[in-house]
């Protein structure tokens, strides 16, 4: 099946909408600038989804779940099979993610790319099954042609069901023991950095954690030095989650959906998307800051100014949804406030 569609041209920003949107702020009820990034964020919500009165009412979170042969390396502070059990705790209403989309009212898309442990069919739990687990990509491309493939284009289905749902927002989130150590591997050959700049604890490790998992990094980028385009970066270093996330947000650009991205992984992913196809840059909005070493810099590489710095590296989407509610009020505040005509206040 041909990649071809990666590289397709994207929805467009309207332009005229922004401005009117800008001016539009420079008329409320309040010093201009003064409400900050929430001006900011009223005025691009508005250019995306082509309309003066943004709303981020009904949101779309797909989680894609996939297993990482490099957890054979010993890079996670956590056993392999949480990935399936989390899975099953998604769907039942466990995890922080769940409890935050039940907040929202938002759709929870839960996708199962792989785990070692299947935790079989599960309701609420979309089987997109690859494969247990990628390949350890130390030793191995972690993913073949066909396997990359199915991952780009899962993603691309959730992001299209969401458009095709009448979602307003996209969120991807992921889930995958040792999946810091391949977003790692991912950012490091995307920037052409060494892994120690980009390698953070993850699930929680030490300082002799964190220095062994940059030696199994050095040992993948040198087993990978021959992959120069971003797309064969991912395809032998990343995850089924990964891929999945960045066919998702291409998608969504393509079909004209903002997506708001999560933490450190998805940054990553965000990043691949750029690189293969520039033009998703617009549609892309940042949630928050990661206390995962090495977010600071994929955020410095895509000029982006995220939402939120609350200290968090949970994933799972879980960052994102917790700065829905101030994309909310940035729209609430644009549709909603009087403008100095409308109250009757002086503005000289």
């Amino acid at each position: 099946m041909s990649l071809d569609w990666l590289s397709a041209p994207c929805a467009q920003p309207d332009t005229a909408l922004a401005e009117a949107a800008r001016a539009h702020q420079l008329q409320l009820t309040k010093p201009p600038g003064s409400l900050g990034m929430l001006e900011a964020l009223a005025i691009q919500l508005a250019s995306l989804q082509h309309t003066p009165r943004p709303a981020v009412e009904r949101v779309w979170i797909s989680v894609f779940a996939g297993d990482h042969g490099v957890a054979d390396e010993g890079v996670s502070a956590f056993p392999q099979v949480v990935t399936g059990e989390m899975v099953r705790n998604f769907a039942t209403g466990g995890a922080a993610i769940s409890v935050l989309a039940r907040s929202l009212a938002a759709t929870l898309d839960v996708v199962n790319l792989g785990t070692v442990n299947d935790p079989g069919e599960i309701p609420g739990v979309r089987r997109a099954i690859i494969a247990p687990s990628t390949a350890n990509f130390c030793l191995a491309p972690a993913m073949t042609v066909a396997q990359f493939d199915a991952a780009l284009s899962v993603g691309a289905e959730s992001a299209r069901s969401a458009k095709a749902a009448g979602a307003q927002l996209f969120i991807g989130g992921e889930m995958g023991i040792a999946n810091t150590t391949s977003a790692a591997a991912v950012a490091s050959a995307l920037l052409d950095e060494p892994p120690s700049v980009l390698a953070g604890a993850g699930t929680g490790l030490n300082a002799e954690g964190i220095r062994h998992k940059v030696s199994v990094l050095e040992r993948a980028l040198a087993q990978h030095a021959g992959a120069t385009t971003a797309l064969e970066q991912l395809r032998c270093l990343g995850g089924f989650e990964i891929a999945a996330l960045v066919g998702a947000y291409i998608a969504a650009a393509q079909t004209g959906l903002p997506v708001l991205v999560d933490g450190f992984i998805t940054t990553t992913a965000a990043l691949a998307a750029v690189m293969i196809n520039p033009d998703v840059r617009p549609w892309l909005l940042f949630a928050h800051r990661s206390k995962e070493h090495g977010h600071a810099r994929l955020l410095q590489a895509l000029n982006a100014e995220p939402v939120l710095d609350l200290g968090l590296r949970l994933g799972e989407a879980s960052g994102a949804a917790t700065a829905v509610p101030l994309l909310r009020l940035a729209c609430a505040l644009h549709n909603g406030m009087a403008t100095f005509e409308q109250a009757g206040v002086s503005t000289s």
